[in-house]
């Protein structure tokens, strides 16, 4: 059901109306637990549509950092800070949250070192939230998870406080969907999914969001919202996957995979063009479908697809660096002693995120052949690879111009094919980026 402008959405007035209402006071209209990469963003757009709003988090750093106006991700501009400054601040003690109207749960969602979801930091905050939870309020959950648990666990620690979720406070999911580096698509223009306990719960969540973005969708339930989310990343993860498996099958049958993607994207019906890389990175392709491969096999159901997918995904650092042995060889420079520059650490072009980076791999690989690797990255000023410091490089040119290979692992706009055109030798896993002869090596 999609709710675009039904009806006025309940804003600040209506709000302070309803707990009016309740014999409640509010200071503050909105709660963001965690401004992170995912929480900044909800903070001002809730600010920017004239509520109250405070962020709520563990860092001292990231809290300072907000109540001076300096935006601590690259999700949010210190000018989108600059215009919500009277309406936005942030803090680490969480005693104002009894005193809100909605709370949002936007904390990290993390896998451990199996694959595992890692739900303690949800848990944590949802056990913090239970201490000051009060009759009314609207608590929604934005971290990405698998399905059941905003009705399963979350509920059930709120519930410890002797209020009835549903009755005595709403509690809705609805996923973050927020894009770094993204210029065209952002919180506003982005659709929201809502899914509540209730319907009132949906209903409640719906208008919130409706305050802050064009259209908002509303699922069945919390369960279905929750597995949107992991569905959308377990789409372009699958997609990734079958790019890269097919990259790798192209150049062993010498054929130009990138001529084949452009061929096959001029269909305008049943194709959408991904592109192969080094691998994939980020804080969600990587994260979210094992969330539901962990949750299909408890219930006896396994999600294989993604769990190839995972794998082919995971050894595409592994094939790069073979490529670029191969690539080095054939021009007889052995790779043991070889300088070789990787030019983008981070895990997308044009952003400082550097979680679940394919650089990292990548590097191992090439430092395990005995190769000497440097870095360059406009957004790292330092780079570890399993405790071992990458040489930076700071001068773009020389760098690369001494190197016996540049590796383009992530496209920044800085890295213009010019200037790897005199390089003297370029891999680059999701060209194609002009060689001397005008060819992707």
């Amino acid at each position: 059901m999609d709710l675009i402008a039904a009806a006025p959405p309940e804003g600040p007035g209506a709000a302070a109306a309803s707990d009016r209402r309740l014999g409640l006071t509010r200071t503050v209209d909105v709660a963001v637990v965690g401004i992170g990469y995912a929480g900044l963003p909800l903070a001002v757009a809730a600010a920017t549509a004239g509520y109250r709003t405070r962020g709520l988090d563990l860092s001292d750093f990231l809290v300072a950092q907000v109540n001076i106006g300096r935006p601590p991700v690259d999700t949010v501009t210190g000018a989108e800070l600059d215009a919500v400054a009277g309406l936005l601040d942030a803090t680490t003690d969480p005693a104002f949250l009894r005193d809100c109207t909605i709370i949002a749960l936007c904390v990290p969602t993390p896998v451990d070192p199996h694959g595992a979801p890692d739900l303690e930091p949800l848990l944590t905050a949802a056990r913090t939230m239970r201490h000051h939870l009060a009759p009314g309020q609207l608590v929604i959950v934005e971290s990405t998870t698998y399905p059941g648990t905003t009705e399963g666990v979350i509920r059930d620690i709120l519930e410890e406080s002797g209020l009835v979720a549903g009755r005595d406070f709403g509690l809705a999911f609805s996923p973050e969907r927020v894009d770094p580096g993204n210029t065209r698509f952002g919180f506003h223009n982005t659709p929201k999914v809502v899914g509540g306990l209730t319907d009132t719960c949906a209903a409640r969540a719906a208008e919130f969001y409706g305050k802050l973005t064009e259209r908002v969708h509303v699922t069945r339930s919390p369960r279905e919202a929750e597995a949107a989310k992991i569905l959308e990343n377990t789409y372009r993860q699958v997609n990734l996957a079958l790019v890269n498996e097919f990259a790798q099958i192209c150049h062993r049958l010498d054929v130009d995979v990138w001529d084949t993607i452009e061929a096959a994207a001029t269909k305008p019906f049943g194709f959408t063009p991904f592109r192969p890389g080094a691998g994939v990175g980020g804080h969600c392709i990587p994260v979210d479908p094992l969330y539901l491969v962990h949750r299909a096999t408890q219930a006896g159901v396994p999600f294989r697809m993604a769990e190839q997918a995972q794998r082919v995904n995971d050894s595409m650092p592994v094939w790069v660096a073979s490529r670029a042995r191969e690539l080095l060889e054939r021009h007889g420079v052995p790779v043991r002693g070889a300088r070789i520059l990787l030019l983008g650490v981070t895990y997308k072009p044009d952003i400082a995120d550097i979680r679940h980076s394919p650089a990292e791999p990548l590097a191992a690989e090439l430092l395990g052949a005995g190769a000497d690797v440097a870095f360059h990255d406009p957004y790292v000023e330092s780079y570890a690879v399993r405790g071992r410091q990458l040489a930076p490089t700071s001068d773009l040119r020389a760098g690369i111009a001494a190197a016996d290979l540049t590796v383009v692992v992530q496209h920044h706009s800085v890295y213009r094919a010019e200037l790897l055109a005199k390089a003297r030798l370029v891999l680059d896993p999701s060209g194609p980026t002009p060689t001397k002869n005008g060819r992707p090596s």
